[in-house]
């Protein structure tokens, strides 16, 4: 339909919807127009009323046109009588006939449509509303779980040792032949037997980052769960499962999700700004065996790459073979750094890396990469 088959009585209409209500009012003012004497100022003065009384149901602005119509021509009879003429009586007690029953009709079933429309969206946005409360509940419960649980296992590092110790049997904790047998630090003993996958703790200062770290043969459950082994949308915070804390690996990378509320990684996107890392520089991690301080070298945003994308891939740096494989690894995440820190590392230092995820493009990453501070 063209722009012309839009237009009623001089105004244009954007939809079909619209264009056949204009319709609908212009049926009722060309009946009551037709029925109406406007040289009578009673017959006027009446039809204003029942339209003003809502008599009549306009569902455009023809409606308005009309009114404003009627007011001119009762303008008009006034200045006739006020000149000494006379407005005709004849009509003046004329009752309106009422509008054809097909029109009627129409009517009464557009506004039981409107009616239907009204209730649907009303059920619509009550269970949109219900939704939303309990997503917000679920939410809270989880966020406000996470919080008491770590607690409970901050404090749990201060308690005196119960039972003895003895880290689970498999290759995150298998000794080769040469090496000594490692004693479990006394502030993580009664963690490790709460549950044997504990392979450290992670704190940051100013931060709520202060939480136990895990590692187990994938790097999925501890996506979905907590120390607890209990589901928890939060997720925990984890080792890369191909990392040794008893070799060690050169670069012990820690993942952790990006929470809107906060938890796990949701504040170590605030190294972004070189002010906060240059009054932040430290991170503390200790593994079960040992503790250990580390300084921000390195700040940087990347991604997950496909296999087949030949790019430097910082979650693929565990192990460095050579000095000069560890000197191209260092030059890659220089490059890459939102700034200078003035730290650098050289070949048999101990590496963290620090990573969550970055909504600022599609598998995006924040990292944050430290040194360990010789003692």
């Amino acid at each position: 339909m063209n722009q012309k088959e839009y237009t009623v009585e001089g105004r244009q209409f954007r939809t079909e919807s619209d264009y056949a209500r204009a319709l609908h009012d212009k049926k009722i003012i060309d009946e009551l127009r037709r029925k109406t004497d406007f040289s009578d100022k009673a017959a006027l003065e009446k039809l204003m009323k029942d339209i003003q009384g809502g008599g009549f149901h306009f569902m455009t602005l023809l409606g308005e046109d009309f009114r404003d119509e009627i007011a001119e021509a009762l303008k008009s009879a006034e200045k006739i009588e006020a000149k000494g003429g006379r407005s005709k009586k004849s009509k003046s007690t004329k009752q309106y006939p009422k509008l054809s029953e097909e029109l009627d009709t129409y009517v009464r079933e557009e506004l039981k449509r409107r009616e239907k429309r009204r209730k649907l969206l009303t059920v619509l946005c009550s269970v949109v509303a219900v939704c939303c409360l309990g997503y917000v509940g679920v939410y809270s419960w989880f966020s406000k779980r996470t919080d008491n649980t770590y607690q409970e296992l901050s404090e749990l590092k201060e308690k005196p040792v119960v039972g003895n110790v003895t880290p689970e049997p498999g290759p995150l904790y298998t000794l080769d032949e040469q090496q000594e047998p490692k004693e479990v630090l006394d502030e993580y003993k009664n963690l490790l037997n709460k549950n044997k996958k504990l392979i450290g703790w992670l704190q940051i200062d100013d931060t709520n980052i202060d939480y136990p770290v895990m590692q187990t043969s994938d790097n999925v459950y501890y996506l979905e769960h907590n120390l607890n082994q209990e589901y928890d949308r939060n997720g925990s915070i984890f080792m890369d499962k191909d990392c040794d804390v008893l070799k060690p690996s050169t670069n012990y990378i820690i993942y952790g999700h990006h929470m809107k509320s906060g938890n796990m990684f949701g504040k170590l996107d605030l190294y972004e700004d070189e002010d906060y890392c240059r009054e932040h520089p430290y991170i503390r991690f200790d593994t079960i065996y040992e503790k250990g301080i580390y300084e921000v070298m390195y700040v940087f945003r990347s991604r997950v790459y496909s296999e087949e994308e030949i790019v430097f891939k910082y979650y693929q740096f565990i192990d460095a073979n050579s000095e000069q494989e560890f000197n191209s690894y260092m030059n890659e995440m220089a490059e890459m750094s939102l700034y200078d820190t003035g730290v650098t590392a050289e070949y048999g230092d101990q590496l963290l890396t620090l990573s969550t995820c970055d909504y600022q493009e599609k598998n995006g990453r924040f990292v944050v990469v430290a040194r360990k501070i010789k003692e």
